[in-house]
């Protein structure tokens, strides 16, 4: 099974990666589309310019031919007719052809060649504007030999050569149309090239990457019925391990108890005895004075030793051990009932539970000068008892373990932070070294110097308490800066019966 799993994660990753791959085509694809759209449509404005542009030249250039072929018309008519009303009609002419050709100067700007075209033009337009006025005004002799000879007249060598000048601007313009209109249509093959090959590629990294997520999603549903079945029989599994756990968990607590209560019978005789032999111990010390008194023989000094010094000592160690003993034994017991006891959630108000707490050892908050802050404090579904207990042990040690000569700051403060609610108990007394942070919360162990009474139980027990009620408690201290204990629970515990 185990082979089995892996080899389908390692197909998974390639179809991932293949996946990865081929959407990154895509995108790509589109991009470069895109591109290669926007520099096409860029080629297509800037041709369209060229375009218009050829074909500005060419209205211009025919607006010139057509005033060149009516100024020499009116021209023709004065000379043949005699008529003034033709002379008006020259000089409109000939206004409109100067100013075609001051346009056609401004568009044929960036061309040398029909730059120079133009200024020909423009020095054949000023040639037949000067012989015109030369000429309109022969009469006799001199203007019928002008007619004669008309076919040779300058003028009309004027507008032949004005005329071979505008065909020839014709021409290269009609070439130059021809070349972008060439251009348009190469950029436009370009244009649907592209299209066609990137909705081509598109099309190709669709498919494959449909068909990849087909095969993924397949061997998904295999994977998630193989895991299907894994977690049924792990819940079998967990669920035959947690009762087992329950009962081992029982006998141990029953063979605590059991332990701790048959201990005590035995301790009971020890402590029983122990107090006799101090009574015959006092009897005999009595027995000595009196006898010193009557005049009897006194023992020897060893027997004497023995009787006032070394007797004593010895029931004295024998009564603390027993002592220290018993409170064991007691601890072991509470502990073991606390651990049999059926937890019952209820809606707690963390607030107004610290503040009880607060309210039990205020005497001791006085005695000490302690300044203990508690902030609100979320609330929560949870045994009573149990975290009333939990949250009273830290609030004690933080009082047991102040920093001498220092003023004590306890602040009690929480929040609720994703289905959890947390606690912290923050002092600034003399701190636990950070070696023995997991150290304190071991039965019956304690951490820095022993001059508070207890046995190493609460910081146990309180962890023991916050497990069952699905929590956690951890510390962050460092020796001489105080302490933070940390409570983490849930914010609604409903397991009551099945932890108890």
């Amino acid at each position: 099974m185990e082979s089995t799993k892996m080899a389908a994660f390692g197909r998974d990753a390639r179809s991932s990666r293949l996946i990865i791959v081929m959407l990154s085509l895509g995108f790509a694809a589109l991009l470069a589309a895109a591109a290669a759209t926007f520099w096409i449509q860029r080629q297509n404005e800037a041709s369209a310019k060229l375009v218009a542009h050829t074909l500005a030249v060419e209205a211009s250039l025919g607006g010139f031919a057509s005033a060149n072929e009516r100024m020499e018309t009116a021209r023709r008519g004065l000379l043949l007719t005699g008529n003034m009303e033709f002379a008006g009609l020259v000089e409109e002419t000939q206004k409109v052809a100067l100013s075609r050709a001051a346009e056609l100067a401004a568009l044929i700007a960036d061309n040398p060649r029909q730059r120079e075209r133009v200024a020909r033009l423009r020095t054949m337009l000023d040639g037949y504007t000067r012989h015109y006025k030369q000429t309109i005004g022969l009469t006799g002799a001199a203007r019928s030999a002008m007619l004669a000879d008309f076919s040779n007249d300058r003028g009309v060598t004027y507008v032949r050569g004005m005329r071979e000048l505008v065909q020839s601007m014709l021409d290269e313009e009609l070439a130059l149309l021809r070349s972008r209109e060439a251009e348009q249509r190469t950029t436009q093959r370009l244009f649907t090239a592209a299209l066609v090959g990137t909705g081509l590629l598109i099309l190709l990294v669709a498919g494959v990457t449909l068909w990849l997520v087909r095969r993924n999603l397949a061997e998904l549903r295999v994977s998630r019925a193989e895991l299907r079945v894994l977690n049924e029989d792990l819940e079998v599994v967990v669920d035959a391990r947690t009762a087992e756990l329950k009962r081992a968990n029982a006998e141990i607590q029953r063979f605590a108890y059991i332990v701790s209560h048959d201990l005590r019978s035995p301790l009971v005789n020890v402590m029983g005895f122990t107090a006799e032999l101090e009574t015959a111990r006092s009897a005999i010390a009595r027995y000595l004075v009196k006898s010193e008194e009557s005049g009897w023989e006194a023992p020897d000094p060893t027997t004497r030793l023995a009787i006032e010094e070394d007797l004593p000592e010895a029931i004295g160690f024998i009564r603390t051990s027993t002592q220290k003993m018993d409170r064991l034994i007691n601890a072991i017991l509470n502990l073991s009932r606390q651990g049999r006891r059926t937890l019952t959630p209820e809606p707690l108000d963390l607030t107004a539970l610290v503040n009880s707490i607060a309210g039990t050892v205020q005497h001791r908050i006085q005695e000490t000068g302690t300044t203990l802050t508690i902030d609100p404090l979320p609330t929560i579904v949870n045994d009573r008892v149990a975290v009333e207990q939990i949250l009273s042990n830290l609030v004690e040690n933080a009082l047991k373990y102040l920093q001498p000569g220092r003023p004590g700051v306890i602040e009690v403060r929480g929040r609720s932070e994703h289905g959890r609610a947390i606690v912290e108990v923050v002092d600034n007394g003399r701190g636990v070294d950070p070696r023995d942070h997991e150290r304190i919360f071991d039965l019956f162990r304690r951490s820095g110097a022993q001059d508070q009474p207890g046995e190493g139980i609460g910081l146990a027990h309180a962890r023991a308490l916050a497990y069952r009620l699905g929590g956690t408690i951890e510390i962050s201290s460092a020796l001489g800066e105080g302490s933070t204990f940390r409570l983490s629970l849930p914010t609604e515990w409903l397991n009551g019966d099945e932890n108890a």
